[in-house]
This record gives structure tokens, sequence and C-alpha cells, in this order.
């Protein structure tokens, strides 16, 4: 079977044109010949590859399927795959045969995608990631899902989520922990943490999410990738496990903003199903793609909210990404100015409807499938089918079975009242998009509380639409996300200063625990070494420091062997690894030995930050001993890929 494909016509430059008013998007060949790798891929590139005839949509199920083999239950073990689709083949096989007699339905005919496992499916099960659902088969297709497939689209897998889409770290009892692949010791945000880990890691070519508080914007943030929260009654939840009926939505998360507007394109609309689209009858249907503008930010103005752009501490790393982006944006014509929005507080407070709605929707919901005996979640909390990370927050909710009317009408009240005081503000200060941190902190670490600087209420909880966009990365190279709100069905202006801001700084960076594979395998370990001596006022003295070194990508992992010599045991002082000229202070960031040892054999399991400065080389192996205390020898550490 063939993995990588070597296309005899060859793709030199990819052309994009997208066009306003046009949904045009083209692509040059030239005649060398080049291999085509699906890892970060486009949508439009892999259709070129395509349309080109020299790829079918089989290999490129394969060549995704190999991925998932390699990186989500072994290397860096990202774990975001419930289940693959066991017609993921045939219906790439369906779909080849469409292309081949001259039938293409779009932009996605052909492309394989992942579905967050709260999308009902007919022909798979909709878990919820859930042991309570795990065979739960619903009798039809979501809105959403159904219009992909009618546009072409080949559902690989589903992924897992924070378990019935009841957090942010993605722990699930059918699914486990997901992992970020960017720091695979880091929590991948959530819910969508399948989704968002599975595209960044290149499982598939796009990846659908939903969003109730942040559970499609924190995923994009800590991956690297862009996702809009739509306006609410943008894009039917008509078959989306609900958590909050009024606070749900569905879409896409995408490596790239042309990528999600295709994605959305293809799913957004008017659904009969869901009252909250009917709204849409009225509007003419957004278009996307054909209205990304490069230019989009020049004459923007954008709100800088005070309040969440703080300077202290961990979340002053995330504001200098931020900032940094803010001032991009300014680079490209917009005028960014600092707001502030009187009484945010008081505003927000009380203002959620989760714990008011969940119950009696999933009990609804739960009602229209016949293969599951789970009734509710009070059943669940009594079967104990669920992960314990979730019991606390399960047993709250279930008491909300008999709600206080009252009390759902004031929180709905309140949640106008939020949804008026943005659109005032906008209005008052002539806003295009309120910007700040999606989250103000970087990932938490996997078996630790998250912390705070959660800012997806704002959006969730007034219904209006905010886009997280990549605003680059820490001094700890973690990803960092920028989120714009905007008004009321202002969705497409939104995606389009996104485009803007992605066209000014490219901020996309793949994992690197998740590389290119090598003939359907894992790349092999990456072998390097050092050697060098010390000198005396430009005489040798006769101390030498011998290294080999092995990196395991995708485990992070990097194994040494370690020898100095021309001295004796007791004369050394330390070997350590130096980071210099890196992202950071030059500091020691390892210690291989200490005193008295004048050779080492080990193994050191990288951070990202770690990982990203040897990938960089911005490393050096430092022998320090009596006579030289300040270093004998250093030997730049440097990778060939």
């Amino acid at each position: 079977m063939i993995r990588r494909f070597a296309l005899l016509v060859g793709m030199m430059t990819l052309v994009l044109s997208v066009l306003p008013g046009s949904s045009l998007v083209t692509a040059l060949w030239s005649q060398e010949s080049v291999v085509f790798e699906v890892m970060e891929a486009s949508i439009p590139e892999l259709r070129a590859a395509l349309d080109s005839g020299h790829v079918t949509s089989v290999d490129l199920v394969e060549a995704y399927l190999d991925r998932i083999r390699a990186y989500d239950k072994s290397g860096p073990m990202i774990n975001a795959i419930i289940r693959v689709h066991p017609e993921a083949r045939a219906q790439a096989v369906r779909l080849d045969r469409e292309r081949a007699d001259g039938q293409v339905r779009g932009l996605l005919h052909g492309i394989p995608i992942l579905l967050k496992d709260n999308y009902d499916t007919f022909d798979m099960p909709t878990t919820g990631s859930t042991l309570a659902l795990a065979g739960s088969v619903p009798p039809d297709d979501a809105f959403q899902v159904r219009r992909l497939r009618e546009a072409g689209a080949i559902i690989l897998a589903k992924t897992n989520l924070h378990e019935l889409a009841a957090g942010i770290t993605s722990v699930s009892s059918l699914g486990g922990q997901t992992r970020n692949p960017y720091a695979p010791e880091r929590n991948p945000g959530g819910s969508s943490g399948g989704t968002g880990a599975g595209v960044a890691a290149s499982f598939a070519a796009v990846g659908w999410g939903s969003d109730t508080c942040g559970s499609i914007r924190i995923p994009s943030s800590v991956h690297n990738l862009v996702g809009l929260r739509p306006t609410k009654g943008l894009s039917s939840i008509d078959g989306i496990v609900p958590l909050s009926h009024t606070q749900d939505t569905g879409g896409p998360l995408a490596r790239s903003v042309v990528d999600l507007a295709i994605a959305l394109d293809a799913t957004v609309g008017f659904d009969l199903a869901d009252p909250a689209t009917h709204t849409l009858k009225d509007r003419e249907a957004p278009h996307f793609l054909a209205n990304l503008d490069r230019d989009e930010l020049r004459g923007a103005k954008i709100g800088a909210l005070e309040a969440w752009l703080g300077e202290e501490g961990g979340e002053g790393q995330v504001t200098t990404v931020v900032r940094r982006a803010l001032t991009a944006m300014t680079d490209e014509g917009a005028e960014v100015v600092d707001i502030t929005i009187p009484n945010l507080d008081s505003l927000l407070i009380n203002s959620s409807v989760i714990g008011l709605e969940f119950v009696i929707d999933l009990a609804n919901y739960l009602a229209g499938v016949s293969s599951t005996p789970i009734d509710g979640l009070p059943q669940i909390v009594e079967l104990g089918l669920h992960h314990e990370v979730l019991d606390g927050t399960y047993r709250r909710r279930s008491f909300a079975e008999e709600r206080d009317e009252d009390e759902y009408r004031e929180t709905l009240d309140r949640q106008v009242t939020l949804r008026k005081a943005l659109v005032d503000l906008m209005d008052e200060h002539g806003l295009d998009a309120i910007a700040y941190p999606t989250l103000r902190e970087e990932p938490t670490l996997i078996g630790t509380a998250p912390r705070g600087g959660r800012t997806c209420s704002l959006a969730a909880h007034s219904g209006l639409p905010a886009i997280s966009a990549p605003a680059g990365f820490t001094e700890m190279h973690l990803p960092v996300g920028i989120e714009l709100l905007g008004r009321p069905f202002d969705d497409v202006r939104l995606v389009s200063l996104a485009y803007g801001l992605e066209q000014a700084t490219t901020p996309r960076r793949a994992p690197h625990r998740t590389p290119e594979l090598v003939e359907a395998r894992v790349p092999e370990a990456l072998i390097f070494s050092a050697s060098g001596e010390a000198d005396w006022l430009g005489r040798p003295t006769g101390v030498q420091l011998d290294a080999s070194f092995s990196l395991d990508l995708p485990g992070g992992n990097l194994s040494y062997l370690i020898v100095s010599g021309g001295l004796p045991d007791d004369e050394v002082h330390a070997i350590v690894i130096r980071r210099r000229d890196g992202a950071g202070p030059d500091a020691i960031v390892h210690r291989v030995s200490g005193p008295g040892n004048a050779a080492a054999e080990g193994s050191l399991k990288l951070t990202a930050h770690m990982l990203h400065d040897l990938l960089n080389n911005h490393l050096e192996l430092s022998l320090h001993t009596a006579d030289a205390p300040l270093g004998a020898v250093s030997l730049p550490l440097q990778v060939y890929r």
C-alpha cells in the first residue's frame, strides 16, 4: 500500500486565490516531482492532489490511519481517538468512484475529517465519551454530519472529549485522558480536546467540536489552531449530545483559516429541527471562503480588554504573546485601543444556564435513542458509569432535574442584559471586535486542576460569535490563542479578521512530537554527536569531551553517552546542558553529572521548551572542572533532521 505519494506532475507551488465575491481556489502544478505528505496538508492541497489523479481518497485514509497508529496509542500517546470508522475505507472507495465519474460534490469531496464523539452518526456509536453510552447508536445523523456526508467528507474517526462535554481537560470514562501533542504532559483543553489534539497532530484534515463555554476555542488555543464559536443559531445543534441547548454550538477546528472557512461553508445554515437557526430564514446564507480578505484588518478597530490582559505571573506570559499579535494587527492597518467593560464581573455572575439545563436536555436526548438502557444523568451517577473526575459535577447537576423556573428565567434575562451591554459597548466605541486571550494562562499539567483565567463565558453567555486564532508561543513554547468577539451574525467578518492576522504572522507550527512518517512508519531516532578539546591561551590542554546522542522525537526522549578524558574524576565539577541564544534566559537546563563523575550515560525526558531549543541549536554541552570552573569545554548540540 502506498502511504507517501510521489506526484509525477509534482506540486511546486500551491496558489490560493480567495477573492472577495469569489470562492475560487486554484492550485498550480509544476512539472517537477515532489513527495506529497498529509502532515499539515491543507484542504486545498489535498483537493489539488486528488484532482491531479495521482492520489486517491483511499490513499489519504490510509495515510491518516498510519499517523493515528503511530502517534495516538504509541510514541507521545496522544489518545485523541475513541473509534476509527469501520467503513472509512469503503467511504473513500465510493467517493473515489464518484470523482472518476466526474461527480465532485465540492471542496470536501473525499477529504477525511474527525468528529467529536458527541455528534450523532447513524452508522457508529455516539457516546459522549462516557462508558454509560458506549454502545449507544442514534437513529440518524446530526444535522452537521448529514451536511458533511452530502459534501463528500469522509468520517474517519470519532474523537475523545471531556465526558459529556462537562469540563476542559478532556478526560473520560470511555476515552481516558487525551494529551497535548505539543507537550504530552499537559492538558489538551476541552471539552473538544480530542478533536483539537487530533487536528494538531494531522490525524485528519479538519475536525468538528462543540462549544458550550469554550470547548472549541480552548482546544484551538492550546493546539495552535483556529476555531469559531458561531453566533447562536448560525449552526445547528440537532444531533449533538446536549450540555445546554441555550449555550451549545457546534463547528470546526482547523490548522488554517482557509480550512476553517471551507468547513464552515459546508455546515452552517437553517435547520428545521433547531429553533435557534430559524433566525436565518430572513438572512442571506453566510459565505466564509468567498469573503476572506488578507486586508481585512486595514481600517478595523479592535478593543483590547484590559481586565483580561494581566502582566503578572503566568498570566503575563500569555499577555506578552497576545500583545504581540495585537501589534501585528496594528502593523496591518488596524486601530487597537485598550477598553474596559463596565461592571464586567457583575454582568457575568450567575449568567450560565448549564446547571439548569443539562439534566433535562440529556434526558430528552436519551429518550430518542432506543439503543441505550440509560435514561439520564441520575442513572449514570447511580451506576457509577462515569469518570471520578466528573463525580462532583454530575452529582450536583443531578439535583437540577426539577429546576427552579424563576431562577431559570432570571438567568436567561441576565444573558440578554450581557449581550446588550456588549453590543452597546462596541457601538459606542465603533469596535469591530473585542480582543483578549482565549486562555489567560498556559495549559496546566495533566492531573492538576485547571487554573483560573478562562474567558469563555463572554461569548457563551451572550450568544455572540467569537473566534480563537493562533497568537504565537510562550517562552515555554506552548501555544497561545487570541480571541476576537464580534456582533451578532458578524461571523464572516471575524473569520476574515483572523485571516488577516494569519497572513501577517504565519503562526502555525506543527508539533515536534508527531513528525512526518517514513514509509508509513515512525521515523528512526536522530543520531548526532559532539566532540571537543579544551585549550589554554590557544594551546591544547589534553582535556577532552566526547558525547553521542539519540533523539526519539515521538517519545520526547534524549539518550546520551558522555565521556570526558584527560583529567582525574575528582577534578570534574559537573557536566551540564545549557541554553544559549534561545528563547528565555541562557541557563543550565539539565545537570548530566555532578562532582567526581567524568562520564555519564542515561536518558532525559524533554519538555516542549527543551525540545524546541535542541532542534533549533540553542543548547550546548558544557564540562566544568576544578581548573576551569566556568567551563573547560563547551560544545554546541546540533541536530540534523
